[in-house]
């Protein structure tokens, strides 16, 4: 008898198998999903944003239309709140947050979703993330941090350039000084050249080769620290922030704090969707990084991409939200210290 019942499990299996593509083919037939983007029009999450949904759609059972649309409220705060809260459950909607949202309910306020119910459909790339300082500044290398004070341009809070290195001052006892109030990233390298202040504190490397790639070029900038989980290529001699951990829990916290450049970024669905749902467009966006077509107008956009998988990405925010609690308040406590000087 177990033979025969697994005989039949292994059939019924495989007769379930084509028929939820068939009813996710059905679902989506006609159909016309929106993409929400949590941040304004014209930035690198709606470029990116807009490039995906141009190709996906070839790689969704049932082959439905996307539109974008964009909820730029508290930095997609707003839109991953609503769509937690309200849907639509059914696949229609797919969100796409910065990606300082799967750690925001531990480390910001204004969070009402759990990161973990959410379906993580994937993220289109690793990102490099460095901090660096003018080449006339005198520090050869991030220890010397500890005993030398840098001035450092900075947008506005959540932001890696003005998170990382507070983290690091906290951590480590460095001695990172923000400057705050600057519109953006031009106008920071604009202050650099000019002396107003010394370097960047956690400033993306797509975001330097695509602005000032003389500076590397010209080894104008001094490298001194990157936050990656895993060492740039390019950069295999410039210390790993994770390497200068002491213990267990700073090692901890800076991986809690500098994971959002794992899944740079990131998409997901709400809570409730159907399992056959989550699971075909997760291998659509898998497909979509291999379709030539969307690889030819990414390499257009000089994008980068490594991507990660839905599963891995959910994975991930899994671990990290079991971080030890007193770690999470530590980080918390760090991002919101009173170190920064107003431009």
């Amino acid at each position: 008898m177990t033979r025969y019942s697994l005989l039949a499990a292994a059939i019924a299996c495989g007769l379930a198998a084509p028929a939820a593509a068939q009813d996710v083919a059905d679902f989506y037939r006609g159909k016309q999903i929106r993409l929400m983007v949590g941040s304004s029009v014209g930035g690198g999450y709606d470029t990116l944003g807009r490039l995906l949904a141009r190709h996906i759609v070839n790689h969704i059972p049932g082959h439905p239309t996307m539109i974008v649309q964009n909820l730029p409220a508290a930095g997609g705060m707003v839109m991953t709140n609503q769509l937690y809260s309200q849907g639509p459950r059914d696949g229609t909607v797919i969100g796409a947050p910065i990606n300082g949202i799967p750690t925001a309910p531990m480390l910001q306020p204004g969070a009402q979703f759990d990161t973990t119910k959410l379906n993580w459909i994937g993220s289109l790339m690793r990102e490099a993330s460095l901090a660096f300082i003018w080449h006339t500044v005198p520090v050869s290398h991030i220890t010397e941090m500890a005993s030398k004070e840098v001035l450092i341009g900075t947008t506005t809070v959540s932001t890696t350039m003005y998170d990382f290195p507070l983290l690091l001052n906290d951590l480590l006892g460095y001695k990172f000084k923000l400057v705050r109030g600057y519109k953006g990233t031009p106008e920071i390298y604009i202050a650099i050249e000019r002396g107003e202040i010394q370097g960047n504190g956690g400033m993306g490397l797509a975001s330097l080769k695509a602005v000032v790639p003389k500076w590397i070029e010209e080894k104008k900038i001094k490298f001194l620290v990157q936050y990656n989980f895993r060492p740039h290529p390019e950069f295999a001699d410039v210390p790993m922030a994770l390497d200068l951990a002491r213990t267990d829990a700073e090692r901890q916290a800076m991986r809690l704090a500098f994971s959002r450049l794992e899944y740079a970024r990131p998409y997901f669905l709400p809570p409730g969707v159907p399992a056959e749902r989550v699971q075909a467009l997760r291998r659509a966006f898998d497909a979509t990084m291999k379709d030539p077509a969307f690889l030819a107008d990414a390499a257009r956009v000089q994008l980068e991409l490594s991507p990660m998988p839905g599963e891995e990405m959910q994975a991930l925010v899994g671990e990290l939200g079991k971080t030890p609690p007193a770690v999470v308040e530590r980080v918390r406590k760090a991002l919101m210290a009173p170190t920064s000087t107003a431009k």
